[in-house]
């Protein structure tokens, strides 16, 4: 799916002013809202808004510890071990990776006792070979996107002005 200018103009306000209302986004744009509301169920449709839910804090709700786990499977129970993943609270994300282990998991957890608690979970899986812990000691990057659409509206930019555009050179 292609992803224009207007596109990438309306997901930076969503990205920048997530609580706005879609007649604001409208009028900031100067576009009709019946355009803006196209758009918007288009990028829902074609999977590029994916959700709408407020970004939470797991540190503030009493799981400050961040790790993540690298798990390594048995061949063939990659599904039901992922399905048991899905069953603990602890784990925000599981992603089946390359490498040195077969599923990478996100983990919280309120201190590194209760961090062990879900390591010790995890072992405990049917299909489970051995798990491989990483601690967080801080964030460097935040979770963004902001970025990214900056650098796919400068894209589309660059495809709507066609071949041969960009500056004089000299």
């Amino acid at each position: 799916m292609a992803v224009d200018q207007l596109d990438t103009r309306i997901l930076r306000l969503l990205l920048e002013q997530p609580r706005t209302s879609a007649r604001e986004y409208a009028r900031i744009l100067g576009i009709a809202r019946g355009t803006l509301q196209a758009r918007l169920d288009r990028l829902e449709r074609d999977g590029v808004i994916t959700g709408t839910a407020p970004s939470l804090s797991p540190a503030a709700l009493g799981h400050p510890v961040l790790a993540f786990v690298h798990v390594e499977v048995t061949q063939g129970r990659l599904d039901e071990v992922g399905e048991a993943l899905a069953a603990v609270p602890e784990i925000v994300e599981a992603f089946s990776t390359t490498g040195g282990g077969d599923l990478l998991t996100r983990v919280v957890a309120r201190d590194n006792a209760h961090l062990e608690d879900v390591v010790q979970t995890l072992i405990s899986v049917p299909g489970v070979v051995r798990t491989r812990t990483e601690v967080a000691l801080r964030e460097r990057v935040r979770y963004r996107l902001l970025p990214l659409v900056g650098a796919v509206g400068r894209a589309a930019a660059d495809r709507a002005a066609g071949p041969g555009a960009g500056p004089p050179p000299g």
